[in-house]
């Protein structure tokens, strides 16, 4: 016997964590933030507004098939900080990426009809996507390991035909059919 019944001092750690590197499908839900900046697109109440005067969409993405299937990572995508730039510009690759994988398109191809689908016209069209994410690990607000992801990974991945289904074949750059209303209190914009 490994220890007492009352003694769980030498019991082993579990981390809940998907390993780093991990690439996984996922379906990306945008928890709505009620926050509507017309000016900047941001219509629909998807943008979350913080303290610090950040605009950001809170992402809930969902591990789709393989061992961690039915996991949610929580990753926030910048949209604009008051402190300069750099959130807004991670935010926009990251969302370039999810398009492109979303929409089997190689991040080089700068055809039009990659242009039209790097296009959106509004975050709602976000909302439901089904893109191949590599998994990252980083710090929660506790200073504690989480997952979230920051990479998308595109049809120039040797992985991405494995786990999208054949190389391209791009999914129709229309708009996704929304999967769940916004949450209790979130008008869509055109209910305003």
């Amino acid at each position: 016997m490994s220890g007492s019944w009352n003694d769980f001092n030498n019991a082993k750690q579990v981390s809940n964590l998907i390993p780093k590197g991990t690439i996984a499908k996922v379906q990306l839900t945008i928890r709505p933030g009620g926050y509507d900046d017309p000016t900047q697109g941001w219509t629909g109440g998807y943008a979350t507004r913080g303290s610090t005067g950040a605009v950001y969409l809170s992402g809930e993405f969902t591990v789709l098939e393989g061992p961690y299937a039915r996991r949610k990572i929580f990753t926030l995508i910048g949209l604009y900080s008051p402190k300069g730039p750099d959130l807004g510009n991670m935010g926009r690759s990251l969302v370039r990426g999810i398009l492109n994988s979303a929409r089997g398109i190689a991040d080089k191809d700068n055809s039009p009809q990659a242009q039209a689908a790097r296009r959106i016209t509004g975050l709602g069209d976000l909302d439901g996507l089904t893109f191949l994410a590599k998994i990252d690990v980083g710090k929660d607000a506790n200073g504690e390991d989480k997952n979230e992801i920051r990479i998308a990974v595109t049809p120039d991945h040797k992985e991405y035909a494995g786990h999208m289904g054949q190389a391209g074949a791009p999914a129709p750059a229309s708009i996704p059919v929304r999967s769940q209303p916004p949450a209790a209190g979130v008008r869509p914009s055109w209910a305003q």
